[in-house]
């Protein structure tokens, strides 16, 4: 990939510089002043030029400033409290990017996959050809795909990327076809099945004046058992690290000595402030989670690795498989932080001279993650791209569909049972128990499939308490269908144990589950044991594990996702509504003006620490 590889990429620049970007003269003066005085007696580049690495993941289409909680970073204070600050929008993610390139001739903007995806309405109401146009103008240089870019499938994705109409609903704009990403999608480990060819570019080479650098891209190896199976149905997603090394030794015979690897999986550092110190006490030791055996594994070849999925902030130090210091980052997710990394290429050897990175917290970092904060200027090519897009979905968008007295937590509850996990579980029973609905006498919902919280502030002139059509689907926007189905209590009850042993050990996924059911989680043991047994009753009677019992669940989990094999069990299968249409219909049931809904008690699940 060029420098300037697509389309409008390269006017675009240039009309950035005229806007004020950084002049030659003041470029020069930054210069230190034994490389001015180089340049000027020989006209020769000096040996190592500084390459600006900007990168963020995870923005999952959110184009407004997210609400709540989701639209907040932490930041560690100097006498170790923590504060709360707003952040995110691509109107400041946009001015964020732009001044950060001020005075960097070489700038490359790349990002860690789930662009899109799980997205707000003003995007996802569009197949969020909004999030791609913000990303052409933003200039993003290359991204990876994630797990979120399959959930409309190989063929949506590859719509993205070429452009084009969608098949179904068309052109949004009179006389106007969608262009695809000006940028690369890179998929190295997925795919087709019939021609085990990557579905789109394994990597991409940048080049600018001599100075190449490589990126390849990949998604994390389980994004099957996190997707709906229409998403991923024939595709393979290989291994990580094979794939990596594979396309490293690649792009080495070619010539390509500088590499980074863009990776949609990551870690959990041991604090949540996105200036937290994870190289303390030592290089890596304040994270943890599959990224860092990925950090370990992938050759020393590849010189940064760009990681997301996990939504975290982190700048650390994991050593390569030599030995070597190796940056592994995350900006967090939703647009909120990017990261601003220097990478000293040597023009004679070609690489990335590896000696010079330096973590975020060192004397002289070379790599930091930055807070989009909201009170520098909006870009106003990015707030004229939003209210073009508002005024489209407006009439969906500002509907009423109830009436909330607080907020209603979600995404931003830490707690194993959430408020609003307990709402849409109870929305579903509701909607499925009538028997010509599907007869269910419990619902579970899966708790990643929950993105966002339900905010009480006013996001827009709806009102204070006043959920919006637009803030329900931003809750619930995958559109899943429902299903009700047969499953014995025996499988019940393997289904509650499969939330925190097998795949999910290491990282519980605990289910939301409808009023009725409850169980006690004894987190104090391991794997299946978590789960006490016979604790487990369903309206006060226990689980009879010989009894069958009609459970609702979207089709995601209805599918076996995220793990719970014993789902996918279910027979006698009937298919209801969508999880969205009986959410706003038990908002509109249950609330009124005069009557909001509270935030529902959480006391289905007893956990012992």
């Amino acid at each position: 990939m060029s420098a300037t590889p697509h389309k409008n990429r390269a006017s675009r620049r240039v009309l950035a510089a005229a806007a004020g970007l950084a002049t030659v003269g003041a470029l020069v003066a930054a210069m230190p002043a034994d490389a001015q005085s180089r340049d000027q007696a020989s006209h020769e580049p000096a040996r190592t030029v500084d390459v600006q690495l900007l990168s963020f993941n995870d923005l999952h289409g959110n184009l407004e400033p997210p609400a709540g909680s989701a639209g907040t970073v932490t930041e560690k204070q100097a006498d170790g409290t923590t504060k709360a600050i707003p952040a995110g929008g691509v109107e400041y993610l946009a001015s964020s990017l732009r001044t950060a390139r001020q005075g960097h001739p070489y700038s490359i903007t790349a990002a860690g996959g789930d662009m899109v995806g799980a997205s707000p309405l003003l995007s996802g109401l569009f197949h969020d050809e909004p999030t791609i146009e913000a990303l052409n103008k933003i200039d993003l240089d290359v991204t990876t795909v994630g797990n979120h870019e399959f959930d409309e499938g190989a063929t949506e994705l590859a719509r993205l990327q070429n452009g084009g109409c969608h098949p179904v609903e068309g052109c949004y704009a009179q006389g106007t076809t969608f262009q695809g990403a000006d940028f690369p999608y890179l998929a190295a480990n997925v795919t087709d099945e019939k021609t085990g060819r990557p579905i789109l570019k394994p990597y991409t080479v940048w080049k600018k004046n001599g100075v190449k650098i490589g990126f390849i891209g990949v998604t994390l190896e389980g994004t099957p058992n996190i997707v709906t199976a229409n998403g991923v149905k024939g595709l393979k997603f290989h291994d990580e690290i094979e794939t990596v090394n594979k396309y490293a030794k690649e792009l080495d015979r070619q010539g390509v000595k500088s590499i980074v690897a863009l990776i949609h999986e990551g870690g959990a550092p041991a604090s949540s402030s996105y200036n937290y110190d994870c190289d303390s006490p030592g290089a890596g030791d304040g994270i943890s989670g599959p990224i860092v055996d990925i950090a370990k594994g992938i050759s020393p070849k590849v010189d940064a690795l760009v990681t997301g999925h996990t939504h975290q902030a982190y700048v650390c130090t994991v050593p390569d498989p030599a030995g070597n210091p190796r940056l592994v980052t995350s900006a967090s997710s939703f647009g909120k932080l990017y990261t601003d990394t220097t990478l000293t290429y040597d023009r004679r050897t070609q690489d990335i001279v590896r000696t010079s990175v330096k973590s975020s917290n060192s004397s002289n970092p070379t790599s930091a993650n930055h807070i989009v904060t909201r009170d520098q200027p909006k870009a106003t090519d990015m707030t004229a791209l939003i209210a073009r897009w508002n005024t489209l979905a407006a009439p969906i968008a500002s509907r009423p569909q109830g009436y909330i007295s607080a907020d209603i937590n979600g995404r931003g509850s830490t707690a194993p049972e959430k408020p609003l996990g307990n709402l849409i579980a109870d929305a579903q029973l509701e909607g499925l128990a009538p028997a010509d609905k599907g007869g269910a006498v419990v619902a579970f919902m899966n708790p990643g499939g929950i993105r966002a919280d339900l905010v009480y502030k006013s996001t827009g002139s709806e009102g204070d308490g006043v959920v919006t059509y637009g803030e329900s689907f931003t809750v619930q926007p995958f559109t899943n269908m429902m299903n009700v189905v047969d499953l014995t209590g025996a499988q019940l009850i393997t289904a509650l144990q499969q939330q925190v042993s097998g795949s999910n050990e290491a990282s519980p996924k605990i289910l939301q589950v409808s009023k009725g059911l409850t169980y006690t989680l004894d987190m104090t043991k391991t794997g299946a044991a978590r789960v006490v047994v016979d604790t487990i009753k369903l309206n006060g009677a226990a689980i009879d594990p010989a009894k069958t019992y009609r459970v609702a669940m979207n089709e995601f989990l209805a599918g076996g996702g995220d793990g719970f094999a014993a789902l996918g069990q279910g027979t006698n299968k009937l298919v209801g509504a969508s999880d969205l249409d009986l959410f706003n219909a038990y908002l509109s049931a249950h609330s009124s003006a005069a009557a909001p809904l509270a935030p529902p008690v959480t006391d289905r699940i007893t956990v012992v620490q």
